[in-house]
């Protein structure tokens, strides 16, 4: 009744909220996407998402859908694996943004290993522009990362705006610099950061920098200044803080490395996973 590749577009639109950030995920036109999601609200009888000229988003029973589409794939996936007599093996390194440490993506690696017995997952945690840099230089296989602006490689998980965040009741003196909070040098939301105050001529003054995130989160609960941070990733005890200019959006993508074989496999196995999950590292559980 729900067809496995009308159910990953519908994954997809609902990860990126934009059927043409779907098509390019997933590499078919924006017509084949729209058709793909048409068919699955005939089969439903019930729309899933509410569209305009300017935004898409999830009906009440779109989001009910998210689950079972997970779960339909996942056993759809399992049931190719096991008759099909393919098992995957060998040792995959896959690097994550810290951004992700404390969403649900545990789970879908936890899954994902129960699922692959025989992949040895080894699991790197640093900043998207040092992913990046290990990934290019063949010390990873896989990485989920921020994308900075402008670039275009990668498979796209999701997309959200960047906001500065701070201590609740924070106040940011007008004719002061601005007191930051950021990640050292390849940090992308540092540089974004950084960009967009020179580009106003606003002061700024570093007042902590950490390549952990428990660090800054723990600096800005403190009161010691802002952060520029993911608005659907906000750490509890933090809020938005106005009066800053607009950081824009920031892209969140996989990225594989060209090692062929079985790793490859395995790498496209987990990136799958991933993406089939994708809401899952946004949505509140």
């Amino acid at each position: 009744m729900y067809e496995p590749t009308h159910l990953r577009t519908f994954l997809a639109v609902a990860q990126t909220l934009s059927f043409t950030r779907a098509a390019d995920r997933l590499g078919l036109r924006q017509s084949t996407v729209s058709q793909h999601v048409r068919r699955l609200e005939e089969a439903t009888g019930r729309p899933l998402f509410t569209r305009d000229t300017h935004r898409v988003a999830l009906t009440e029973d779109g989001e009910a859908m998210l689950g079972f589409a997970r779960t339909i794939l996942q056993a759809h996936e399992r049931a190719v694996a096991y008759f099909g007599g393919t098992r995957l093996r060998g040792r995959l390194r896959f690097g994550a943004s810290e951004d992700f440490v404390t969403t649900r993506l545990p789970e879908i690696l936890e899954s994902f290993r129960r699922e692959h017995p025989e992949v040895d997952l080894e699991l790197t945690v640093e900043l998207s522009g040092t992913l990046q840099a290990r990934l290019a230089a063949g010390r990873l296989d896989l990485i989920l990362a921020k994308r900075r602006g402008g670039e275009s490689e990668g498979r796209l998980v999701w997309e959200d705006a960047l906001i500065w965040i701070g201590a609740p009741g924070l106040r940011l003196d007008p004719d002061r610099p601005v007191p930051l909070i950021l990640y050292p040098p390849p940090g992308i939301t540092r540089a974004r950061a950084l960009e967009v105050l020179e580009a106003q001529g606003r002061a700024w003054r570093i007042a902590c920098t950490s390549s952990s995130l428990s660090a800054n989160v723990a600096a800005a609960r403190a009161g010691l200044g802002v952060m520029a941070h993911t608005r659907g990733l906000v750490p509890p005890g933090l809020v938005p803080v106005a009066g800053l200019p607009e950081l824009g959006d920031v892209g969140f993508v996989l990225r594989a490395g060209r090692r062929g074989g079985a790793v490859q496999e395995a790498a496209d196995a987990l990136a799958e996973a991933i993406l089939a999950g994708g809401d899952r590292l946004h949505r509140p559980g």
